[in-house]
């Protein structure tokens, strides 16, 4: 065989490992060895496994992931999200629908700290569905919002999707971060739009009674300051740091773990126990996306060593399809497989191959990161994975709730995200312009 054939035979048997249920990074790494066994030699292949885990594991940058990670664990068990919601339910209380738009805005506003989809979708579903089902909105929508609007939180700086592609592309962190505000923006503008649309011409898929009956409680001027305050203070050493020069992405990580060990504190939410749960589910989830990257980083090497990507590039670059027509199927793939694996391992398997084809075809790897994590951000909401939907039924405490109905809540925001991506597509100064800066 070829080494063209043998990168090939890899991908595919990759994908009947996963489909047989072997854990993403181990079917890469054995997929990887196996390949570059058949091309090169068994030596050739340990000795590059080797290096492999020294080189991607070795960077200062990978202290970003558990940094950030830890910070978005704490600030979820200080209630911050709560606080947070509370600020936007009063400040939009007079909007029609204003208890839906004030979900996206705190979504956004705490995707902008917590950087991880999940954590946004378990503290909101707790704290925004109870509060919109209470004023008369329907729980099919309540539950919608909730999901839609937290796929904010793996694009609204810090992100770790973005620090995944980062690593795999070769690309700054704070490039990235950048790149994630204009296209975030965006998509909580889109989610607001869409509320008001179906507040006015779909009533009935919003309101139990057909009509914003919602009398919202009044708060107090030093109330709102208050309970802003926490939020604010970490975006400020977060992101002020980050995008002032004053910190790079690690340091930036470190500042925001740290006030939020300190909020936590303070408000006396934090045990001993609950904190060394908290450092060892944070070691979990950093050691999982570690152990994918390095599994990552040798399929990529291996495919480069196959002359997989070059041969892919050539096709669809000089043949009928174009560079655009590679885009299209692209997102196209990535939805297809959003609705059947997670975020990460989409972007594990894809993006080696993908990302020499973009570069070949002169797309800006800034841009083209962005549209990677906006449709790969769709596969929360789709079924039948929909990972955001089942953690929504999971956090909720209503035996009568069903995925479905929460699927079909969700759905005119997955038709928002389409038309988003459609939008950086014919726009890329939204996702580029500020990480051009």
């Amino acid at each position: 065989m070829s080494p063209v054939e043998i990168g090939s035979a890899a991908v595919v048997a990759l994908l009947v490992l996963i489909y047989l249920g072997m854990p993403i990074g181990i079917g890469m790494l054995a997929v990887s060895f196996a390949g570059v066994a058949a091309i090169r030699g068994e030596t050739v292949s340990l000795r590059m496994m080797g290096a492999v885990a020294n080189d991607s594991l070795r960077e200062y940058l990978f202290a970003v992931v558990p940094l950030f990670v830890l910070m978005g664990l704490l600030v979820t068990v200080s209630r911050v999200g709560k606080d947070t919601f509370d600020v936007f339910q009063k400040l939009l209380g007079r909007v029609t629908a204003g208890l839906g738009v004030a979900t996206v805005f705190a979504n956004a506003v705490f995707a902008a700290i917590t950087g991880i989809s999940i954590a946004s979708a378990t503290v909101f579903s707790r704290v925004a569905v109870p509060e919109m089902t209470r004023h008369g909105y329907t729980r099919k929508f309540a539950t919608g919002v909730v999901a839609g609007s937290s796929v904010l939180g793996m694009l609204i700086p810090p992100s770790l999707l973005m620090i995944v592609y980062a690593v795999l592309a070769e690309e700054s962190v704070g490039r990235m971060f950048l790149a994630g505000v204009g296209p975030g923006i965006l998509i909580a503008a889109a989610f607001c739009v869409t509320i008001m649309l179906l507040a006015r011409f779909r009533k009935d898929f919003v309101f139990e009674d057909g009509e914003d009956s919602a009398e919202l409680g009044d708060m107090s001027i030093a109330e709102i300051a208050r309970k802003s305050a926490p939020i604010v203070s970490l975006m400020l050493v977060v992101l002020g740091g980050l995008y002032g020069g004053f910190l790079n992405p690690t340091e930036a990580g470190a500042a925001g773990a740290f006030g939020a060990l300190v909020i936590a504190l303070m408000r006396r939410s934090l045990d001993r126990r609950l904190f060394w749960n908290l450092l060892v589910e944070a070691g979990q989830i950093t050691v999982s996306v570690l152990f994918l990257i390095l599994a990552a980083t040798f399929f990529s090497r291996m495919l480069a060593l196959s002359g997989v990507p070059r041969a892919l590039a050539q096709v669809f670059l000089t043949g009928p399809i174009g560079p655009y027509g590679f885009l299209l199927v692209y997102l196209l793939l990535i939805t297809a497989l959003g609705c059947l694996i997670d975020s990460i391992s989409i972007m594990l398997i894809l993006l080696p191959i993908a990302l020499p084809i973009a570069n070949a075809a002169g797309f800006d790897l800034i841009w083209f990161g962005v549209l990677t994590v906006v449709t790969v951000e769709v596969g929360l909401l789709t079924p039948p994975f929909g990972l955001s939907v089942y953690v929504i039924k999971s956090a909720m405490d209503e035996p009568d709730l069903r995925v479905g109905e929460i699927f079909r809540g969700a759905l005119p925001f997955v038709l928002a995200m389409f038309v988003s991506i459609a939008l950086i597509v014919a726009f890329p100064p939204i996702a580029t312009w500020l990480a051009r800066l």
